[in-house]
């Protein structure tokens, strides 16, 4: 039975999560593992490119996995086949690969996306599709899954509010104070188990203006390309833009990302494995090295872009 009374606890806007249908999951990684569980498959063409926790659940489950190369459009290669015991796991690069998925949902009938960058690109029907709440939203877990199956696995819910201590950090001290505690959330969520997301973050996607951060994210995004898509070595079509994730700014200048930081503009590098899978002559070692990931979240403003372009001026 529910308790009355006591200390009044956090309150959090109520509303709808942004895909109330489907699976809810702990995490990006642990929703691929429960597809390779359900499906069974035998091996798993998965990107170079991609981040090294993709591998968790492969060796967890000890399915065989084969690297496979994308183009300068980080497209795949397609020079293999997929057998019927096999799948291909395709990233959804930043949330700008929406036409290359429907491409591939149509070529193949084992596909997993990886829509952890993607968050406001819609599954495709049948297919297979997993989102990572924490690369968009202040949650300290949650994951999304699309699976067309009649299996479902019996989970228990996780309980996350020991990951919870960087995102009260960063409101009362500052987004710095908070990073060591943000490392350690990572750690944690290391090989943990598959599981239903937890309740506090369910509580918190659930009260997230998805229209006015899809907007934000939108209006930053082409602010930051009006200006750099004639510097930019990575091409794309921004006039399809959903929600991305950051803005892919591919350039040989030196120092940038160094710069960046020594202003405080934090950016991520997708992703230093990288560079232990591949030679200097491959073109996710170049990605790995020269892709500046620039914020373009729902936190920002455009004077904030204008700052990151002021410093970008002086080197570009």
């Amino acid at each position: 039975m529910r308790s009355i009374g006591g200390y009044l606890e956090l309150q959090l806007s109520k509303g709808e999560e942004f895909y109330p249908s489907l699976l809810k999951l702990n995490t990006g990684r642990n929703a691929f593992e429960y597809i390779l569980r359900v499906r069974r498959y035998q091996l798993v063409h998965v990107p170079y490119y991609t981040c090294e926790v993709m591998l968790e659940p492969l060796r967890r489950l000890g399915i065989s996995f084969q690297y496979y190369t994308i183009d300068e459009h980080m497209d795949p290669v397609l020079d293999f086949e997929v057998g019927p015991t096999e799948c291909l796991l395709y990233t959804n690069y930043f949330g700008l690969k929406q036409e290359t998925v429907i491409r591939l949902s149509t070529q193949f009938k084992n596909l997993i996306i990886d829509n952890s960058q993607a968050f406001f690109s819609p599954p495709q029907e049948g297919v297979d599709t997993f989102y990572s709440c924490r690369k968009f939203f202040g949650v300290p877990d949650g994951a999304y899954l699309q699976m067309d199956s009649p299996i479902r696995l019996k989970l228990e819910k996780d309980v996350s509010f020991e990951r919870f201590s960087h995102l009260i950090k960063s409101i009362d001290l500052g987004i710095e104070s908070g990073y060591e505690d943000f490392i350690n959330n990572n750690v944690q969520l290391s090989n943990n188990p598959v599981r239903r997301m937890s309740a506090l973050s369910q509580k918190i996607l659930s009260g997230i203006d998805y229209k006015t951060c899809r907007y934000r994210r939108n209006s930053n995004f082409m602010y930051l390309h009006d200006f750099l898509e004639a510097y930019n070595d990575y091409a794309f079509d921004a006039s399809v833009v959903n929600g991305p994730m950051i803005y892919p700014l591919l350039s040989s200048s030196p120092n940038l990302r160094d710069k960046l930081l020594d202003k405080q503009i934090y950016v991520a590098s997708y992703w230093p494995n990288v560079l232990e899978w591949t030679t200097k002559m491959m073109y996710e070692h170049y990605l790995t090295s020269h892709l500046i990931a620039l914020p373009i979240d729902h936190r920002y403003t455009h004077a904030d872009m204008k700052r990151i372009l002021n410093i970008l001026k002086t080197t570009l």
